[in-house]
């Protein structure tokens, strides 16, 4: 299943706001809290005044006389209950005289809020100290007025969800707000999707970057970038099929041609030298076959990482010319092989190697005149391998050294009868490997010199 880019952008910015609305909810909560404490000191603080108020003495002592309007203010639908306790000097004048006694007691005319237990509940009290100066007394009373919890809960829970409500309404606006606006961002990507729908097949124009945002650009580029290269890589294919059918058409042509001289001819001469013609024309079209299905596997293949190892350029080599020695005696060429320093490693498939040494030697065995000579040579350092084939033939020309790697380029002398694949195939495997490939001129003054020189491999050792 395919995911939604607009979820996704909506996912990621949920994150943060929701983020956002859990702190501000935990704040509210402790506002709230914080609000019904303080509504609740108030009144506790407000009853204590009342009730000090009351506070009087005569011939016999301190008195307290409770008014009813202090336990009036505490008349609520919570069903809280109302606690409070009169004192002087340790001695209960009035109220609950198990109530419990605050922390420390506060300076005249001073408040102090704290939280207890009473009669197995949790009560808030608020403590409120006052002088009694009567009959000659200069006393102190402390007056304690507790009230349970139930109302101060009701209170802040009313507070939060106010809150949240409000809250959850702006968490839905903006919601709604986000989603308008990744529609109105994601336009400009729809639009391109658009016109990238309405091309039509086998287009290969680049995109136009009028009215695309900056962010988009380098989309526009990348994709502009990939149909160039593909329209490369089409045009190539395209010259491949065609020049790999001319190369095919010849071939077949002519051996159709012997093949109906052959039939009508009565000459048992005659029909010998057809044959021996069609074996030649036979053998180059199995030649132009087996170079197309090389180059293909080069391709497709010899750059595949998991397919490479470290393979013994030396040996490969000696393999090479062993395969290529019945060719080279035929045509009366000394082919030799030289090692300069220790044999050294390179990254390859072992197959499409030992495919790049075979061109070189092959190529080299055809262009070279008889009783000439054609020379491997690797040479094995800390840094790099090279390998040097050589020959005394005409060699190339400079001008046509890098054209001659392109497919079924040939030279305009006439003296091969290759099919112009041989090079492509030898580049096309080095550069799999990482290697590059370069053309010179001998040393001893005529005939080439094809240089491939390797990296140090990267990977385990070929079994």
């Amino acid at each position: 299943m395919r995911s939604s880019l607009r979820l996704q952008l909506l996912a990621w910015l949920l994150v943060p706001l929701t983020a956002v609305v859990l702190v501000s909810a935990w704040l509210a909560y402790s506002n709230a809290k914080a609000a019904a404490y303080s509504v609740q000191d108030q009144l506790l603080l407000s009853a204590a005044r009342l009730i000090g108020e009351e506070v009087g003495a005569d011939d016999s002592g301190l008195k307290s006389d409770i008014p009813p309007a202090a336990l009036e203010l505490f008349r609520s639908d919570a069903g809280d209950h109302v606690y409070f306790r009169v004192a002087a000097a340790g001695q209960v004048l009035s109220g609950f005289a198990d109530l419990s006694p605050p922390p420390q007691e506060p300076q005249p005319q001073h408040a102090l809020f704290f939280e207890s237990r009473f009669r197995g509940e949790k009560v808030r009290v608020a403590t409120y100290s006052q002088p009694v100066f009567a009959a000659g007394t200069d006393q102190v009373v402390v007056i304690e007025v507790a009230q349970t919890l139930h109302g101060h809960h009701t209170f802040a829970h009313q507070l939060l969800e106010r809150s949240l409500r409000e809250q959850m309404l702006m968490v839905l606006c903006s919601v709604a707000l986000l989603l308008l606006g990744l529609a109105r961002g994601l336009a400009p990507l729809l639009q391109l999707r658009a016109r990238m729908l309405e091309r039509r097949p086998g287009t290969l124009q680049p995109l136009s970057g009028e009215g695309v945002p900056s962010e988009l650009s380098s989309l526009v580029d990348a994709i502009n970038d990939y149909v160039r290269r593909l329209d490369e890589h089409m045009r190539a294919h395209s010259r491949f099929i065609a020049n790999a059918s001319h190369q095919l058409r010849t071939p077949l042509t002519v051996l159709n041609t012997q093949v109906s001289a052959a039939l009508r001819s009565t000459d048992s001469a005659a029909k010998d030298e057809t044959l021996r013609a069609i074996h030649g024309s036979v053998q180059h079209s199995i030649r132009v076959v087996n170079q197309l299905l090389n180059l293909s596997a080069a391709e497709g293949g010899a750059g595949v990482p998991s397919a490479q190892a470290a393979v013994d350029l030396a040996e490969a080599v000696r393999q090479v010319l062993e395969d290529q020695a019945l060719l080279a005696q035929s045509r009366s060429i000394d082919l030799g092989f030289e090692l300069h320093g220790t044999p050294q490693l390179v990254q390859a498939v072992p197959a499409m190697l030992r495919e790049l040494i075979a061109n070189l030697v092959h190529n080299a065995l055809l262009y070279t005149p008889a009783g000439g000579v054609v020379t491997a040579v690797v040479e094995g350092g800390p840094a790099q391998t090279m390998l040097r084939v050589e020959d005394n033939g005409p060699g190339i020309p400079e001008a046509e050294r890098e054209r001659v790697f392109e497919r079924f380029y040939r030279l305009r002398n006439g003296r091969s009868d290759g099919c112009g694949l041989g090079l492509a195939i030898v580049r096309e495997i080095a550069s799999a490997c990482g290697a590059t490939v370069r053309l010179g001129a001998s040393a001893q003054g005529s005939g080439l010199v094809a240089t491939v020189t390797f990296p140090p491999p990267r990977v385990a050792p070929a079994a």
